[in-house]
């Protein structure tokens, strides 16, 4: 891999900060945009910009074509059975909300459980405490252990016939730890339950088979995967999504209304209601196909090299320790420093140009399991750099000298 031509694609990374060139790590909250996806967006705007599916004349047709080609490259990127499954949302935290709201308030009730796992994002714990608030269905959370780790025996203790829903993340974005989803799905099945999987921070790092791993619902951001904020998608298995009620009323959702009677429109436009945000789904469209040249095994390889050699230095530096060491993990070093609160951390390490994130993560449950107030967390994609990990750990005995 050419890293140097990788890191020519993104033109945030060439710009310092403090009179020293800025080391981005802080990729798990959100990726850099590569060149091809801002000059596609812009593209839409100068040359196509419409409204879709509602024009007959030039700029609704080309804008229209790009909007669904984009949905047929997620699809086949994700592997979904047909574009149909391929929901278009404002986010992974909106598409949880979505099926929560729709899937759950018509499939469950008082006494029935939902399942997720101590290691959430506060996305895939909120929506379902509004649930069972709702509804009088109960929520359960699958324990840890101190390595990061998901306790199977205990997640297995917890699966019942009254198990409705298992929600678990593919991939932590406070710890770094995969989760083994494909046995998970399997158990959950096996009782009945539907699966939903956050794969927010696992969709850039990872390939994912939704077919193969025969998952219900899967998640996910636009813009942890070099794509633009504000969109991102929720694939569920058509039968399901047929099956619920839509999210939101409104335009392009329905085909009939009346003021006695609303019919409404086809999957998938029946949860995609309004004026969507056209622009970002395009430019989401060209981000997996930016994945896609590089390709996963590449990525996967890369980015497994960069966290080994950050692990390293992690071990052999004194007074840092490590948050989160499962033995299956990707892209994430979340540490604390002895004697140094996390927010002075990243404040001390943004005068050295250095960007990583400091504070809960929104996965306060983490938190109080480890019994800190927050991490520092540094977390890598593919243009990262082993001079750009040696910058962080400059940096962090910059920060030790002055707190000792």
């Amino acid at each position: 891999m050419n890293i140097e031509r990788i890191r020519n694609d993104f033109p945030v990374l060439h710009q310092e900060l403090y009179g020293k060139p800025l080391v981005y790590l802080d990729n798990a909250a959100t990726t850099q945009k590569p060149q091809c996806v801002i000059d596609r967006v812009r593209h839409y705007y100068e040359r196509d910009n419409s409204n879709i599916h509602r024009g007959v004349h030039t700029l609704s047709e080309r804008s229209t074509t790009a909007y669904e080609a984009s949905r047929e490259t997620i699809r086949a990127f994700f592997n979904a059975k047909s574009s149909k499954e391929v929901i278009f949302t404002r986010g992974t935290t909106e598409s949880i909300n979505l099926v929560a709201s729709s899937w759950g308030g018509e499939n469950l009730g008082k006494g029935d459980e939902i399942l997720i796992t101590h290691m959430e994002h506060h996305s895939n714990i909120v929506p379902w405490q509004m649930l069972c608030k709702r509804t009088g269905a109960v929520l359960k959370v699958i324990p840890m252990n101190e390595a990061g780790e998901l306790d199977m025996d205990a997640f297995a203790s917890l699966l019942s016939e009254r198990t409705k829903l298992l929600g678990v993340v593919q991939m932590s974005n406070a710890l770094g730890t995969i989760n083994p989803i494909q046995s998970m799905i399997q158990q959950a099945h096996a009782v009945g339950a539907v699966v939903l999987v956050d794969g927010a921070q696992a969709a850039a790092h990872m390939p994912v088979d939704v077919q193969a791993l025969d998952i219900d619902f899967y998640v996910t951001s636009a813009h942890k995967m070099y794509g633009p904020t504000g969109v991102g998608v929720l694939i569920g298995k058509q039968a399901l999504l047929e099956a619920m009620p839509p999210y939101q009323g409104g335009g392009d959702m329905i085909l009939m209304v009346t003021f006695e009677t609303t019919q409404y429109n086809d999957l998938p436009h029946k949860f995609e209601a309004g004026t969507p945000n056209i622009a970002g789904v395009i430019g989401f469209g060209e981000a997996i196909r930016y994945i896609q040249a590089i390709g996963f095994d590449t990525i996967v390889r890369r980015e497994q090299v960069l966290l080994n050699y950050a692990t390293e230095q992690a071990q052999n530096f004194d007074g840092l320790k490590q948050i989160g060491t499962a033995k299956e993990k990707a892209c994430v070093l979340s540490f604390v420093m002895d004697g140094v609160h996390p927010h002075d951390l990243g404040t001390i390490l943004d005068r050295e140009a250095v960007a990583i994130r400091a504070g809960h993560h929104c996965a306060m449950p983490v938190m109080q399991f480890y019994k800190v107030p927050a991490t520092a967390r540094a977390s890598f994609s593919i243009y990262n750099t082993e001079s750009e990990v040696d910058a962080l750990f400059a940096a962090l005995t910059k920060a030790r000298d002055m707190f000792a």
